[in-house]
């Protein structure tokens, strides 16, 4: 069924006149650019903060709410160590924070519109990381980041979709710009906010993740003349109810999202409980001088950034010579290859028998699992975008990011594990549940590819 105007209007582009691509789509890297730089700089820190110093006895009771919200999270869990309740509130963050984009997508898919959605959740952001800076603002400070998140990244990735027209190529590789650029934040955030923290102290490192959101609404506003009309609202009510093909496209991304709950388990159990890994049991000391745990953390920027050309690279090159996986096998191998990195941290710890590993073993592990991270995650997003009615782009992106809610709400209930487990089972379990689902996902992958090819309208694109 071919568009209605507003629908139409929505989707065509601004003059490609930035190396090939809309304008539009700097703009949105370097917002991205920004907020990953808030968002990961906190996160490296938030597990060590809360484990080693914020929720101590003497220092937790200077939050205002603690006892009322700890008693609600052991209600669930039963009592729970400091450090069993540090993973606990870490997976209950990200797992929010992964959550509330679905309404925040929503919200801008109905209500408020893009801009506005991304205007409110860059300064409640900001405010939230301004308020990590006292211990007695703690949890107002996650409450403001996870409402924040959802208004920012649940209309983001769909702006960015926007940017293109149906069937234009070019939207696949917008995606891998959007995610060099989360990947450089991600790079650049633990070496300043580490750095900071061990020269400073913990309230000015995240005082300066509050800047750098600040910088990324900057960015923003400066460059809202290079985005299309916001007229979402009326396309939605010029569309009226979903085609036949539409909904049969939404059943066949609830097939794949179970799968990506098993590759996000594994993940978020990268930024949780692998720094106290880290801080156990590798071998930080090169020369005298103690890495800052949270450094290694930004290899998880530098190595797809470093990848990402030579993957892309490498499927073109296939693509010539007809041997390109499609999209749903390059999600199988995602799995795969995360599986292999969490079971290179299994050997590590049943190698090392108690004693440190040497620090070549972690950065070998963030290699392997980020070649995973290039073959699942911004393939996910692109399926999700690519397949999704365009009235609901922005609430299946988020469903797609809710993958990630769910999937770290289990890796810290299972981050409470970590105590009682030994470090080589712990990290088995996470490959097995990795694993298992790109299993599944490879023996999908014909099946999935011809549901998909039989439910396109004539001007999507293949998922291949």
């Amino acid at each position: 069924m071919a568009e209605p105007a507003a629908a139409v209007a929505i989707d065509r582009p601004p003059p490609s006149d930035l190396l090939g691509h809309p304008r539009g789509l700097w703009v949105l890297a370097g917002t991205e650019l920004w907020e990953r730089i808030s968002f990961h700089g906190m996160q490296a820190l938030l597990t060590l903060y809360m484990a080693g110093v914020l929720l101590l006895p003497g220092r937790a009771e200077n939050i205002v709410g603690f006892a009322d919200y700890r008693a609600t999270v052991e209600s669930v869990t039963g009592p729970l160590s400091t450090q069993a309740l540090a993973a606990q509130t870490f997976g209950l963050y990200i797992g929010l924070v992964s959550f509330t984009p679905i309404f925040g997508g929503l919200i801008g898919d109905r209500w408020l519109g893009r801009r506005n959605s991304i205007t409110l959740g860059a300064l409640l952001m900001t405010a939230g990381h301004f308020c990590m800076s006292f211990d007695a603002s703690f949890l107002l400070a996650l409450l403001l980041l996870i409402l924040g998140a959802g208004f920012l990244r649940g209309n983001v990735s769909a702006q960015l979709r926007s940017l293109y027209p149906d069937g234009d190529r070019r939207a696949a590789d917008a995606f891998q710009v959007y995610y060099l650029a989360i990947n450089m934040g991600a790079f650049i955030a633990p070496l300043l906010t580490g750095g900071i923290q061990q020269g400073y102290g913990w309230h000015p490192a995240f005082a300066t993740a509050g800047f750098g959101m600040l910088i990324g609404l900057v960015v923003y506003l400066w460059g809202t003349r290079h985005f299309p009309p916001d007229t979402l609202r009326q396309e939605a009510a010029a569309r009226g109810k979903l085609t036949a093909n539409e909904k049969a496209r939404i059943y066949g991304l609830a097939l794949v999202w179970p799968v990506a709950v098993c590759f996000w388990i594994a993940q978020s159990q990268v930024w949780n409980v692998y720094n106290l890994w880290l801080r156990d049991h590798a071998d930080l000391l090169v020369g005298g001088f103690t890495v800052p745990v949270p450094w290694l953390s930004s290899l998880d920027g530098l190595a797809p950034a470093v990848m990402t050309p030579l993957v892309i690279l490498w499927w073109r090159r296939q693509a010539k010579a007809g041997r390109e996986p499609d999209l749903f096998v390059k999600l199988a191998t995602g799995c795969l290859i995360f599986a292999a990195g969490v079971s290179w941290l299994a050997l590590a710890s049943w190698l090392a028998d108690g004693d440190k590993v040497p620090l070549w073993w972690p950065i070998g592990f963030h290699l392997i699992s980020n070649l995973g991270w290039i073959f699942f995650a911004p393939i996910a997003l692109a399926l999700f975008a690519a397949q999704a009615p365009a009235a609901l782009r922005g609430t299946l992106i988020g469903i797609n990011t809710l993958s990630v809610s769910a999937a770290s709400m289990i890796s810290g209930r299972i981050g409470g594990l970590y105590e009682s487990l030994s470090p080589t089972t712990f990290w088995l379990v996470h490959a097995a549940i990795v694993g298992g689902g790109g299993l599944v996902m490879l023996l999908a992958a014909r099946p999935l590819r011809r549901w998909f090819d039989a439910h396109r309208d004539h001007q999507d694109p293949a998922p291949g």
